[in-house]
């Protein structure tokens, strides 16, 4: 799917946010309809850690929000969508651009619609890993991602303290 004026100044404006600038990386193509999000993380003097490889805290900051928020974006505001866990493995040192693919299908968010009709919330795990040009893997994150209907996670978070969005 072409990218829309609309997702081009979505992606530019994301690309300036401080938090995700500081990473190095830049969301090369985002997807009018977040389900598909592309990411490149050059090996710069941004992004080179002491023994001149791209520091892991970049490729992980890279791959950190991207699922939440397109999940947030295509399942709408009847849902509640958190970061729960994550974990990165690293395979080899990055010394060349790294490249990272996002992809949301359509089953997949009938399945987590369908999850929550018998469950007040639901974990999902997505993968992704970072490849460089010839696709060899550098790093792999894991990302665990709450997912809530907002009613039934409001009730929830009143009645517990220290839950997250509670108020106390």
């Amino acid at each position: 799917m072409p990218e829309s004026f609309r997702s081009k100044l979505t992606r530019w404006g994301f690309n300036l946010f401080p938090a995700f600038r500081g990473t190095g990386a830049r969301i090369t193509y985002l997807a009018d309809d977040w389900r598909e999000v592309r990411i490149e993380l050059p090996l710069s003097w941004r992004t080179r850690n002491y023994v001149g490889t791209i520091f892991g805290g970049s490729m992980y900051g890279a791959a950190d929000p991207v699922y939440m928020l397109m999940l947030i974006k295509n399942l709408g505001p009847e849902y509640v969508v958190w970061d729960k866990a994550a974990s990165i493995r690293f395979r080899r040192p990055g010394r060349s651009r790294l490249y990272l693919r996002f992809t949301l299908e359509a089953a997949e968010l009938d399945a987590i619609r369908e999850a929550l009709a018998e469950a007040p919330s639901v974990d999902r795990v997505y993968t992704i890993d970072l490849v460089d040009a010839d696709g060899v893997v550098h790093a792999t994150v894991e990302k665990t991602i709450y997912i809530a209907r907002r009613e039934a996670y409001g009730a929830r978070a009143s009645s517990s303290l220290g839950a997250p969005g509670a108020r106390g």
